[in-house]
């Protein structure tokens, strides 16, 4: 009886094992990142050099920086989404850090972004040099789409009205984000500039000009009840590493040194 028990003990050692080289990355730590569209460019082409080297699988989903809807960022974690990291503007983040809901100390700045206009491929470019001239753009456009996060809340609740246009670009403007103009929904499209770089069927016109301009700073922090805190705080250091730097610039940023 007691060799019978020792075979079985044996039997199924050499079971865990085969199963553990037949699924290699199930044995593979997992993390989980909720990400904002302003820095999903660059950190859709970093993201393979990290998981190769850091031995990790990670799986992303995406919400939005600011707001109160489920599916912004905030309501994601709000509602019980687990994740190991988040990475969004530093407001939606900031407000995430009073609520506890980061692990103090981890968040990190990665990239500032700031806002330019595309319009539908092959149509005239127009000329938004200036306030005045970026103003008249506005106010001569059918249509016009922005963001429904960041910089689409500045757009609408500051620029406009700084501008003197609030009224006018109310029926004309919707919140579906840039990439409409792609689809032959709106003539206009305002947005982050690492958002609207890789929009087909589009044409970048240029920034906003700097006396009106919005700078967004992008980061990211580990969240509170993560199982994964040492992975995530790797990836957080990769992403705001020199060697992220090349492909941040890629993507329309400005990369930050991480202080």
């Amino acid at each position: 009886m007691a060799r019978m028990r020792t075979a079985l003990r044996r039997l199924v050692v050499l079971l865990v094992c085969a199963g553990t080289l037949a699924h290699p990355a199930s044995a593979a730590a997992q993390v989980r990142v909720i990400i904002s569209g302003g820095f999903t460019a660059a950190y859709r082409e970093l993201l393979p050099q990290f998981e190769k080297s850091a031995g990790v699988t990670v799986t992303t989903s995406s919400g939005g920086s600011v707001g109160n809807g489920p599916n912004t960022i905030g309501g994601q974690l709000r509602r019980g989404v687990q994740a190991d990291v988040i990475i969004l503007a530093r407001e939606g983040l900031q407000d995430l850090i009073a609520e506890h809901r980061t692990i103090a100390g981890t968040d990190a700045d990665l990239a500032r972004s700031i806002i330019g206009m595309v319009v539908l491929a092959g149509a005239p470019k127009p000329d938004i040099s200036t306030v005045e001239k970026l103003k008249a753009v506005l106010l001569a456009a059918k249509s016009v789409a922005v963001s429904s996060s960041t910089s689409g809340v500045y757009l609408t609740t500051t620029l406009f009205p700084k501008l003197g246009i609030a009224a006018e670009m109310a029926g004309k403007t919707s919140m579906g984000g840039a990439a409409m103009v792609g689809r032959g929904e709106a003539e206009v499209g305002l947005q982050q500039v690492s958002e609207v770089l890789p929009i087909a069927g589009t044409q970048f016109v240029g920034t906003i000009p700097a006396e009106v301009q919005y700078v967004t700073t992008y980061a990211a922090a580990v969240v509170s009840g993560s199982t994964q805190v040492e992975m995530a705080k790797r990836l957080i250091e990769f992403l705001s590493s020199p060697e992220a730097a090349a492909a941040i610039k890629r993507s329309g940023m400005e990369p930050l040194p991480r202080r």
